[in-house]
């Protein structure tokens, strides 16, 4: 059994204590065996030494809230782009996730099993997938496509393996549902408000009743717990959302104070996706690709969603990093902590949100996380401290070392 040991560096555990000088952990046959200082990490002398050289040792970071098949919304291009080619784009968007450092992800929609399985195997690198395959849209709604010309520009068109995403009704929705977890999903993704980027609703409109969003939730749970994550924006649509049982609220956009209440109550899990509103605009100015209606959403939006997070973090709400990445383009991930540190996190819990917290959220902290003895190895080298710059992780070139499961997939310091 060949033992990796990476040394020379400030041990960062994801667990939220303070950093560890002249830290170490210590990999075999693709787990952690130890992690902790140096002097307490006893390596085999045939261990292969990963020397950090002074820099910050964390672990494998999480995105809880990626589109891997998708990057940007550009409509003529996805118009005229053939079928199989995204798949192919893809791999690209895998690729800079992972060298930015992100070595899980849960996929909110587009990676299909397929996707998920050619990872695992091997075939191609890139980050660990949590799958919901589709996000379950009401006729009208956030994922639905139709526009008032009458084409249908769906983001998640249905193929084998990728089921219809609209329903409506409980006995419906419960169908769909089964559809889903048919096709491999591992979390159910469902809109209960309307969205940014969707082209007849507002991100206020209410989606779903309580009672379909309860049925959502009845029938994950019939497959061992399987949950549910909720395109929640509006007040009204995510306090049905939390009522109904539903894990984690994405976006939460308008949270009031009786959402926020429930939330505690129900210990739900907040993904902000702060980056998205911010990308719509930025990518709006850069390329004019965006369509106005997303443009003009995402003004109404930014400023509020912001002080919604805010609110949410002083109040406790337990916080899981996620991007929406795929809005923006793939491997710009990191942008995030800085926006959650600029609402009122610290640095530490800005990196433990995207740790220890997100593997929570993925219900993978047995797995995952943070460097601890018997987890996979997953584990990142930054070149600079993230505790007194964490926009510093945003420039890939400081995620010098990234390994994933024992096995080093980006070394900038061969």
């Amino acid at each position: 059994m060949t033992q990796s040991l990476i040394f020379n560096g400030t041990l960062i555990d994801g667990r939220g204590g303070p950093p560890i000088a002249d830290g170490a952990v210590l990999v075999e046959e693709g787990r952690i065996v130890a992690a902790g200082a140096r002097a307490s990490v006893t390596a085999r002398p045939d261990a292969t030494a990963i020397d950090a050289r002074g820099g910050w040792i964390l672990p494998g970071l999480i995105d809880t809230h990626v589109h891997l098949m998708l990057e940007g919304l550009n409509i003529p291009r996805m118009l005229t782009t053939p079928f199989s080619y995204n798949f192919y784009k893809a791999l690209s968007h895998m690729r800079r996730t992972i060298d930015a450092g992100i070595t899980t992800v849960r996929d909110a929609g587009g990676a299909d099993l397929g996707l998920k399985q050619a990872q695992a195997d091997g075939l191609i690198v890139g980050p660990r997938m949590q799958i919901s395959v589709t996000a379950l849209s009401i006729t009208g709604g956030h994922g639905d496509g139709w526009m008032p010309s009458g084409f249908s520009l769906d983001l998640f068109p249905p193929y084998p393996g990728m089921p219809d995403n609209k329903c409506d009704g409980v006995e419906e929705v419960r169908r769909k549902v089964r559809e889903v977890l048919r096709a491999g999903a591992e979390v159910i993704k469902v809109c209960s408000t309307g969205g940014v980027l969707s082209p007849t609703d507002h991100p206020e409109f209410t989606q779903f009743t309580e009672e379909e969003l309860r049925v959502m939730v009845q029938e994950g749970a019939y497959r061992r717990g399987i949950k549910v994550m909720a395109h929640a924006q509006g007040a009204e649509g995510i306090k049905n959302a939390v009522r109904a049982g539903i894990h984690s609220i994405e976006h939460g956009i308008y949270l009031d104070d009786e959402a926020i209440d429930l939330m505690l109550a129900h210990g739900t899990f907040l993904v902000p996706t702060l980056l998205a509103p911010l990308s719509v605009l930025e990518q709006a100015e850069t390329t004019g690709n965006m369509p106005e209606y997303g443009v003009r959403k995402a003004r109404e939006t930014i400023e509020i969603h912001s002080e919604s997070i805010a609110k949410a973090h002083q109040a406790g709400v337990a916080i899981a990093m996620g991007t929406d990445a795929g809005v923006m383009p793939h491997g710009t991930n990191l942008r995030e902590l800085g926006l959650m540190v600029n609402v009122g996190l610290s640095p530490m819990e800005a990196i433990v949100a995207t740790t220890r917290v997100a593997a929570e959220c993925l219900g993978w902290q047995d797995r995952i996380g943070t460097l601890e003895r018997g987890k996979l190895a997953d584990v990142v080298v930054a070149a600079t401290d993230p505790l007194a710059d964490i926009r510093a992780l945003e420039k890939t070139e400081n995620i010098v070392l990234v390994m994933q499961e024992g096995k080093v997939v980006k070394n900038l310091r061969p």
